[in-house]
């Protein structure tokens, strides 16, 4: 009994795992994830960077664009989702839009005014 316990255990730790950035979390529970690989290109050598993007379900919506994160391979959860959020690794560093920090009042911004050439009448 023992022995099938540490088999189902090994079963469970050999996931296929992937480190990539979030690009997307605008859908319910769902984040798109793009991992980047570096491979050799087969017939000129040269070292090239291949993307693929990788639908993950994220339960309670850790992850924010920008972040870090490890993805993990299971059952399919719905026609492009395949992986679910592992953890978080990194935070990205979140850029606020608080204008009065830096000194200037809301919804008080003036556009500035652009002079318009004539236009000139010539026959």
């Amino acid at each position: 009994m023992a022995e099938t316990k540490a088999g189902n255990q090994a079963e469970k730790a050999n996931k296929n795992e992937k480190v990539g950035h979030v690009v997307a979390n605008k859908m319910a529970k769902t984040i798109v994830v793009e991992v980047t690989r570096r491979v050799a290109h087969p017939l000129y050598k040269r070292i090239v960077s291949k993307r693929k993007k990788f639908y993950a379900h994220d339960e309670e919506g850790r992850a924010n664009v920008g972040d870090v994160v490890r993805i993990i391979e299971c059952r399919p959860m719905s026609k492009l989702k395949r992986w679910r959020l592992g953890e978080v690794m990194r935070k990205a560093v979140q850029v606020t839009t608080d204008l009065s920090s830096i000194g200037i009042q809301p919804g008080r911004e003036q556009r500035p005014s652009v002079k318009r050439k004539k236009k000139s009448k010539s026959r």
